[in-house]
This record gives structure tokens, C-alpha cells and sequence, in this order.
């Protein structure tokens, strides 16, 4: 998987899931403020990425997530081979 079908997969599900337009996603753009995250919703979002990509989102790794782009290169570097 490329590096633009994750981007362009990620963002249908999270636009789907979260009903924000996917315009409003940029690269640099603050996951949480962007998807208007509360805790809950976060357990559901890695839930959904964590599913969809057959990876796992260890918590003490979740602050490195904090933009589209880290969700991204996070979803990149842990595709299974």
C-alpha cells in the first residue's frame, strides 16, 4: 500500500466515521481539534485504525500521533509486510 492510498483510505474512514469534510484535513492539522476528539472518540479512532490495518497502537505510543501526518507515517511503518 502506498503512501497515498493510506492517506486517502485513512481519510474516508475518519471523514465517515467522525462526518467531517475531508478538506479540513491537512497534513499538519491537530487530529483531536481537526476531529473534535473527545477520550471516548479517540479509543474509537485507534479502535478503527487498529482494525483496518491489522496494527497495534501501544498507549504509551499514542503521543506521537498528534497530526494527520503522524497518523500516517505511523500507519506506514507498521503495515504488515
Amino acid at each position: 500500500m502506498t503512501r497515498e492510498e493510506i492517506i486517502e483510505q485513512v481519510n474516508g474512514l475518519l471523514s465517515e466515521e467522525f462526518e467531517v469534510e475531508q478538506s479540513e484535513f491537512t497534513p499538519d492539522a491537530n487530529l483531536k481539534d481537526t476531529l473534535q476528539l473527545d477520550s471516548i472518540n479517540l479509543v474509537d479512532l485507534i479502535a478503527l485504525v487498529q482494525v483496518t490495518y491489522k496494527i497495534t497502537i501501544p498507549v504509551n505510543e499514542l503521543h506521537q500521533i498528534q497530526t494527520f501526518n503522524n497518523l500516517y507515517d505511523y500507519i506506514e511503518q507498521h503495515l504488515p509486510a
